[in-house]
């Protein structure tokens, strides 16, 4: 980034920081903050270790420093601008997690464009929110936009806070559903027998109300659904592509979802062993499909330091916005996200980084050399590597 260009960006930050609303977190004076100042040349610094009280007023802080990113550490300290961790005293931890496009599986890098990505990351957001609040039952949550590749969601019940590195992986394995194994999700139930005549027997059931069980039982319940109304020809052949399911397993298969429907949406896997051996088959894939593909090390690190909602980022130039979670099915990163600052007049680049940009519901394909494109597509492409800022 030349040096002009740096000059720009920092100079609009601290013009933003001026008019920007910040949403400093609970308990603010007990955690440690950190920032990223521009520099010259391809690193960056960061300066941690800072108190509140280090840093004075926040928002003056912000104006007059006008960094290029700032951060809040998901722990609280006895002393929280102690030069050391060991020095600071913990006291205890939000639950935090990091969701990133980059990282998502059903992410193509080099054909899905940055909107795309994005749209994919609200996805696996909403996957997350359903295990934090369905299976945990958690209700302080905070959704946040990262101002860049994703999503963060911090957790502030207070049955966490005091959670160590091990408890918050185990959390960490259940979402991603790392080692699940179907028998663990299978309950047992002992039917009939008379004494002396008959032994019981154990039926095994998906459970219908909640967690992975739930989840699989969904499957299970849509094709038993989806065979039952067709012909048996055409139910034998959808059947007959599950591993270990022949023909006479298929038939069998099919009369249960016609006939004793019931059963199968109660989550009885043991009406007949083909279905059990399809609910397993079910099992992985739909781990596959819905699990939420977290960052782990920054669920279980309790220092972690994670982006100030209200900020800015630096390598987007986008605001880090907190999303009531009533509004994120409406929640557009690229519209919702961009300054207002940065909003009502042009600038010219030089952009060295060709191609399209999508912002404000807008579309800009961008040739090389200098253009003039509205301010925060500018900014977008100067923070992103894209463009310098061409001279006035």
């Amino acid at each position: 980034m030349q040096s002009q260009t740096r000059a720009y960006l920092r100079g609009r930050f601290g013009d933003y920081y001026r008019r920007g609303e910040l949403t400093p977190p609970p308990d603010a004076n007990e955690r440690e903050w950190g920032y990223v100042p521009w520099t010259e040349g391809p690193g960056e610094t960061m300066v941690r270790h800072r108190s509140l009280l280090d840093l004075g007023s926040l928002e003056e802080f912000l104006a007059g420093e006008r960094p290029k990113h700032v951060y809040f550490s998901a722990g609280r300290y006895d002393d929280p601008g102690a030069s050391t961790m060991s020095g600071k005293g913990w006291r205890s931890s939000d639950l935090v997690f990091d969701l990133d496009a980059d990282h998502l599986p059903s992410v193509v890098p080099g054909e899905d464009s940055y909107a795309e990505m994005l749209a994919k990351c609200k996805e696996a957001l909403l996957r997350l929110l359903d295990f934090l609040e369905t299976d945990f039952g958690f209700e302080d949550l905070g959704v946040v936009f990262s101002g860049g590749r994703g999503y963060h969601v911090h957790v502030r019940d207070e049955a966490v806070l005091g959670l160590g590195s091990d408890s918050r992986r185990e959390v960490v394995d259940y979402v991603r559903g790392i080692g699940l194994e179907f028998d663990h999700v299978v309950d047992e139930e002992t039917v009939g027998g008379e004494a002396g005549r008959t032994s019981p027997a154990t039926n095994r059931y998906l459970p219908r109300a909640g967690g992975w069980g739930a989840r699989i039982h969904g499957r299970v319940l849509d094709l038993a659904e989806t065979v039952r109304d067709r012909d048996e020809a055409e139910a034998v052949e959808t059947l007959s592509e599950y591993d270990g399911i022949g023909e006479g397993k298929a038939k069998a298969m099919y009369r249960i979802a016609r006939n004793r429907f019931a059963e199968i949406e109660r989550g009885n896997v043991s009406v007949h062993t083909a279905f059990e051996q399809v609910a397993e088959q079910f099992a992985a894939v739909t781990v596959a499909e819905q699990n939420a593909p977290i960052d782990e090390p920054v669920t279980t690190d309790t220092n972690r330091l994670i982006r100030l909602p209200g900020s800015l980022h630096g390598g987007s130039g986008l605001a880090v916005r907190r999303i009531d979670r009533d509004a994120i099915d409406a929640f557009e990163p690229l519209v919702d996200a961009v300054p207002e600052t940065f909003v009502g007049h042009d600038i010219a680049v030089g952009v060295t980084d060709p191609g399209p940009v999508e912002l404000r519901g807008e579309r800009f394909d961008l040739a090389e050399g200098t253009v003039e494109v509205p301010e925060c597509v500018g900014v977008f492409l100067m923070a992103r590597g894209r463009a310098e800022k061409a001279p006035e």
